[in-house]
């Protein structure tokens, strides 16, 4: 008797965990442009003192862009998603492996390739917003 008195009596269902809005692969775009753009800085210059501050905030901008990319996979992205593009389980894991040797790297060329993970991410997610 207490189970049907507490039982719903309305079923709903939603997309994401808030508003859509919330999400965008921009702002792990925006953190891996800092990473790449830390990296070619760090090229151009000797000093010791400013190449340790540049690794720190590398780390710091790749962990962040990281986080936003992972973000959109346990969050944003629904089987659904995953049933039309199979290729996004495995685009995610490059990303964030290349995001992770970007962190650890001060060659401009792994931050580029993680920019372009994340635009591949960035077609899809808009992709499914217009779905």
């Amino acid at each position: 008797m207490l189970s049907r008195l507490f039982a719903p009596k309305v079923q709903v269902s939603a997309h994401c965990d808030l508003p859509c809005g919330v999400y965008d692969p921009a702002q792990a775009r925006i953190e891996a442009e800092s990473v790449k753009a830390v990296q070619e800085k760090y090229q151009a210059n000797d000093d010791p003192h400013f190449r340790a501050r540049a690794t720190v905030i590398k780390e710091e901008r790749a962990e962040l862009a990281k986080h936003h990319v992972s973000v959109l996979w346990s969050d944003y992205f629904k089987p659904p998603h995953f049933e039309k593009y199979p290729q996004l389980h495995q685009l995610v894991n490059d990303t964030l492996k290349a995001l992770s040797a970007a962190k650890g790297s001060t060659d401009p060329a792994t931050g580029q390739k993680a920019l372009e993970l994340i635009a591949e991410i960035d077609k899809i997610f808009w992709e499914t917003k217009q779905g």
